[in-house]
């Protein structure tokens, strides 16, 4: 056999082993309302260890630019003790960002905010919470159950979901 010949058939049998061991990593399903969320402990962006308690009212999540800005210029407009008079928490998956780009330009930046950003690192580190791409997830808690879930793709519809009634 041919170098090249090898080298297809191997470039040909890595194509298609990829994306099942890429998928295989990947939870089967998502939390739901009613799921009730495990506990979370992650490192803020200061590298210090926060547990989101059992009684946390809210959960904003972020996974990716788009979501974590708008998140941002909402909280940017927010008295600075916003998230703690809410029992509000605030988790990044930052998993997939190169960690070179993350420990030179995220990190640094995430270190001027004047709230606190609960960091996933790695993909296990939380679990699979709901997302859609450029929108923050809002989930409204109840001693961990999941009484509500909520996408914002604006500030507006963003402010109507942190400040949705409690169940």
């Amino acid at each position: 056999m041919s170098k090249q010949r090898y080298f297809l058939l191997l470039f040909t049998l890595l194509l298609g082993v990829l994306p099942t061991s890429a998928t295989a990593t990947q939870p089967t399903s998502t939390l739901g309302t009613g799921d009730q969320l495990a506990e979370i402990t992650l490192e803020d962006q200061h590298g210090q260890p926060h547990t989101v308690p059992p009684d946390a009212r809210l959960l904003l999540f972020t996974a990716d630019k788009g979501a974590s800005n708008l998140l941002q210029d909402y909280l940017e407009q927010q008295e600075s003790a916003f998230l703690q008079q809410r029992e509000a928490y605030y988790v990044a998956d930052i998993h997939r960002m190169p960690g070179l780009v993350t420990r030179m330009f995220a990190l640094p930046s995430m270190r001027e905010r004047p709230y606190t950003i609960l960091l996933a690192q790695e993909a296990t580190a939380i679990p699979p919470i709901p997302h859609q791409d450029g929108q923050v997830t809002v989930l409204h808690l109840d001693n961990r159950r999941i009484a509500h879930i909520g996408y914002a793709t604006s500030l507006q519809e963003l402010a109507q979901l942190i400040n949705r009634p409690q169940p």
